[in-house]
Parts: structure tokens; C-alpha cells; sequence
């Protein structure tokens, strides 16, 4: 997929965090709170998963091959995202959607950084420079000038 598709998919995507926020926040109103409301999400997310896994005829059975052939860590990767999901639909109501994905996006970024400096994971390296400090630390600007205005 050409490399401008990607990056508008990427943005997209983001784009939609927002609003799964704010549904999610709605839900929790209406369920037994945040956990309860993330777990409903899960559910559907799960079954849409499966719906587009079985479309494109992927095979299900490399699920149970992963599991006798991979770490347990990397199944960490639903945890994070059961707490990511959790912990949004509890601060979008509290601190603003506004304040929430730029404290998130913050996290992300000072994260990804170090990712890509180190290679973490295996992923290919990619050097701190200059101007991905600056841009992080605007980017941590910004979340400072959103919390104070």
C-alpha cells in the first residue's frame, strides 16, 4: 500500500478515537460504568474482528498455533488494550476529549520515540534527532496549552 495511503489511514483512524471515546463514555452512563461499558465494546469489536477474519478467509486455527509457539508476553497486547479502552471511556467525561487524547498522544509519542531509538521489539531503528525532540516537546507544549485554556 503506497506510503500517503497509509498515513491517511493512520490519521483517520486516530481521527475516530475521539469519537469511540465519547461513545464509549455514553455507554458507561447507561451500563454499570467504565469497565462494564469497555467490555460491551469489546464484545462487538471482537465479534466485528471475526466477521471481517472469516470475509477474508484468514485461518482461525493460527490462533491456537501462536499460543503453543509464542511468549506469553506477547498476549499482553489485549491487556493494554482492555485498560486503554477502560481507562478512556473513565477520563473522557473527566478531563474533556480535548485534554484526554493530547495527555494520551503525549504518552504515545515519548513512548514511540524511545521504540524507535532502540529497536524495541524488533522494530527497525530509527534514531532521536533534533527535530523529533522539538516535536515532541511541542507536542508537550500543546497538551499544556489545552489543560491551561
Amino acid at each position: 500500500m503506497n506510503r500517503l495511503l497509509l498515513m491517511l489511514l493512520a490519521v483517520s483512524m486516530g481521527a475516530l478515537l475521539p469519537v469511540q471515546a465519547a461513545l464509549n463514555s455514553r455507554l458507561a452512563r447507561a451500563t454499570d460504568g467504565p469497565v462494564v461499558a469497555a467490555f460491551a465494546s469489546f464484545i462487538v469489536g471482537s465479534l466485528t474482528l471475526l466477521i471481517i477474519a472469516l470475509a477474508a478467509g484468514m485461518r482461525l486455527s493460527s490462533i491456537p498455533e501462536a499460543v503453543r509457539t509464542q511468549p506469553p508476553s506477547v498476549w499482553l497486547g489485549g491487556v493494554i488494550g482492555a485498560c486503554y479502552v477502560g481507562s478512556v471511556t473513565l477520563l473522557t467525561p473527566r478531563l474533556g476529549v480535548a485534554l484526554t487524547f493530547g495527555l494520551l498522544i503525549a504518552g504515545q509519542l515519548l513512548l514511540s520515540v524511545l521504540f524507535d531509538h532502540f529497536g524495541l521489539f524488533g522494530l527497525p531503528i530509527q534514531r532521536l534527532s533534533p527535530g523529533r525532540i522539538a516535536g515532541v516537546l511541542l507536542l508537550l507544549i500543546g497538551v499544556v496549552l489545552i489543560r491551561r485554556f
